[in-house]
């Protein structure tokens, strides 16, 4: 299926151009049978042949770049399923909550204001950790990031807080 073609073929490769036109609404039709929404349906289908644009001088070699393109389109389609799911389960989280601004004291809005002006990555861990009381290993899995880059946002992220706040440093085990 995604083998290179044999040396003494005797058709040359397709373009990209051709096989995206000749492959892109049947892609797209598995791709809303995947995602059943259209608008992601056609997101996942457009990543999939930027991929395929991408990497064309390898794909146009394959017997059959079409099949790639749809391994691709299945591969993306269950991670936007997976990330659609994991965001729901966070907004479920977040909505049982009464009112988060509640949660914050009065006293918070500094270091709040001072955590939205790091860095997105810094600002996603310091937020993680402090507000949901979450390990490493979740915040790293949250974010689909290794547990070492976890630990050095936090670290940064602390150690830029502290001087913005003008506070003493105190490191937390992990």
């Amino acid at each position: 299926m995604d083998e290179p073609c044999s040396e003494g073929r005797d058709r040359p490769s397709a373009s990209f151009e051709e096989v995206f036109s000749a492959e892109y609404r049947r892609v797209l039709g598995l791709a809303s049978a995947l995602c059943r929404r259209r608008f992601l349906a056609e997101e996942v289908a457009q990543d999939a042949f930027v991929a395929a644009f991408r990497h064309w001088e390898r794909i146009s070699t394959y017997d059959d770049p079409g099949a790639w393109v749809r391994r691709v389109t299945c591969n993306l389609a269950t991670s936007s399923f997976r990330r659609r799911a994991r965001e729901m389960r966070a907004l479920l989280r977040l909505s049982s909550r009464r009112n988060p601004d509640d949660e914050l004291g009065a006293g918070d809005d500094a270091f709040w204001d001072a955590v939205r002006s790091l860095p997105h990555r810094q600002r996603q861990c310091i937020a993680l950790r402090y507000l949901e009381d979450r390990s490493v290993a979740e915040i790293a899995s949250v974010l689909q990031i290794a547990e070492a880059t976890v630990r050095v946002h936090l670290h940064v992220g602390r150690t830029s807080l502290a001087a913005r706040l003008d506070e003493e440093l105190e490191e937390e085990a992990p």
